[in-house]
């Protein structure tokens, strides 16, 4: 086998987030956008202990599961991963990459996790509650789209006007959105060149309220006060949507990086901020807070977590709420806990976070600002009980050393990266815990994404059920 030429083989099975597993001429191949059970060719791009890597050429034989996609874009876009499979089989698969990340570190303990399997969504389609879109080109120098970035690509985009896992407002702003920049000939901005206006469509819909947030972000070159960002304000106040928009913002961003930040928000129409409603509490969203894009799975997970620190018999004294965003999580625990105190790096969270607690009641939760890693040494409380929802990358491992050292009876960690949950639950049982129970929540369906909740107890010698 060498670089460049074109081989065949059946996929085995699919490793997280979206690696394709094959056996050709004795070598482990890994090919992504492929499903177990497809033949298909690749080309070899890497070759590396015994390990090689390729792009795939073209699916000779579909998976027998394999279904047409629901959506046009599927294939073209890079948002989605399964949406050819039946909603059953991308549960199985994605359950099964966790247990295998899992298993590893879990072999270093003497009892089994108790496995709870994998909870899906009521609402597999329609769920998203953000989208960040993006203003191109769907080939060089072609007329402008918005949408997502094409699968493999980071500059070709996709006009995903017909998404099948965001609702008819959501497809609708979109569309006309493009639209009346189309006809008024507004580029977008060209990265490279750092020429250009239109650079991002962010939008937000809360599920329980149906309030909706629009941010147009663009460069300097269309500025909040111009006649065309007027005359956009107004053309989306006249939509006919399902849902209210509750306000429209202008967020201006010169920065090289292709990221959606702010340099300034001008308030256009409203508010720049909508509510939303999880398991009885009221939450302020605004356009850059952290918030779960699946706000029905977000009640499942949790509610899972509520669960689990109840089962436990803990979660009544005070509780370390970490990587708390705008503090959802320390909220929904602070009914039963004697005080919750929530760590966030990102001040705009935390002060939400803040506004969220008063406006549902919630004397005992407090809030602090800062790197968990630095933080942590100037709280002078002790916690009977840590929750960790981290980013994709999971804990600093000095934090983590800072964190195991409470000695905690129980530690529920939360997971949208379950390699990073792999790692760090090495060093965690290396501690002396052990992971009691576990499950996954189906909060990004079709995607090549899930999220893991573990339950981590101080190590006994008790026995437990369910195998892994």
């Amino acid at each position: 086998m060498k670089k460049g030429e074109i081989h065949q083989g059946l996929v085995e099975r699919v490793d997280f987030p979206n690696k394709g597993i094959l056996h050709v001429d004795g070598r482990t191949c890994i090919v992504k956008n492929t499903l177990p059970g497809q033949t298909v060719s690749f080309r070899v791009s890497k070759l590396r202990s015994g390990k090689a890597e390729g792009s795939l050429q073209e699916v000779i034989a579909p998976a027998p599961e394999q279904i047409p996609a629901p959506c046009p874009h599927f294939g073209l876009c890079g948002g989605c991963t399964y949406l050819n499979l039946p909603y059953a089989e991308q549960l199985k698969i994605k359950e099964e990459q966790v247990k295998r990340l899992l298993m590893e570190p879990l072999k270093a303990q003497e009892k089994e996790i108790r496995w709870e399997g994998i909870f899906h969504a009521d609402q597999p389609y329609e769920y998203r509650n953000k989208m960040e879109f993006t203003f191109g080109d769907e080939y060089k120098d072609g007329p402008l789209s918005l949408g997502m970035h094409k699968r493999g690509s980071f500059y070709d985009v996709v006009t995903v006007s017909d998404c099948r896992i965001v609702d008819q407002d959501y497809r609708d702003i979109l569309a006309a959105t493009l639209s009346f920049f189309q006809e008024r000939g507004v580029s977008y901005y060209h990265r490279l060149r750092h020429t250009g206006e239109l650079r991002h469509l962010l939008v937000r819909k809360a599920r329980a309220t149906g309030e909706i947030l629009v941010a147009l972000v663009a460069s300097k070159e269309l500025s909040a006060d111009s006649g065309t960002v007027a005359d956009y304000r107004d053309m989306l106040l006249s939509l006919p949507l399902n849902g209210s928009i509750q306000g429209i913002l202008h967020i201006r961003n010169d920065s090289v990086a292709d990221t959606v930040q702010s340099d300034e928000t001008t308030v256009l129409f409203g508010r720049d901020f909508i509510y939303e409603k999880l398991l009885g509490l009221t939450f302020k969203i605004s356009a850059f807070s952290f918030f779960q894009t699946n706000s029905q799975g977000a009640e499942v997970l949790y509610s899972t977590v509520r669960r689990y620190i109840a089962e436990s018999g803990g979660g009544t004294g005070t509780v370390f709420d970490l990587y708390s965003g705008t503090g959802t999580i320390a909220q929904l625990m602070a009914p039963a806990a004697k005080q919750v105190i929530g760590v966030e790096i990102v001040e705009e969270a935390v002060e939400a976070a803040r506004e969220n607690a008063a406006s549902n009641g919630l004397a005992n939760c407090t809030f602090l600002a800062g790197d968990v890693l630095k933080v942590l040494d100037t709280i002078p409380e002790k916690p009977d009980l840590i929750i960790l929802d981290p980013p994709r990358d999971g804990v600093h491992p000095k934090a983590l050393q800072k964190i195991l050292a409470y000695g905690v009876e129980n530690i529920i960690y939360i997971s949208c990266k379950p390699t990073s949950l792999a790692r760090d639950l090495e060093i965690c049982l290396a501690a002396g815990y052990e992971a009691e129970r576990g499950c996954c929540t189906d909060q990004f369906s079709w995607t090549g994404n899930i999220e893991t909740c573990v339950l981590l107890a101080k190590a006994t010698t008790q026995s437990s059920t369910p195998l892994l």
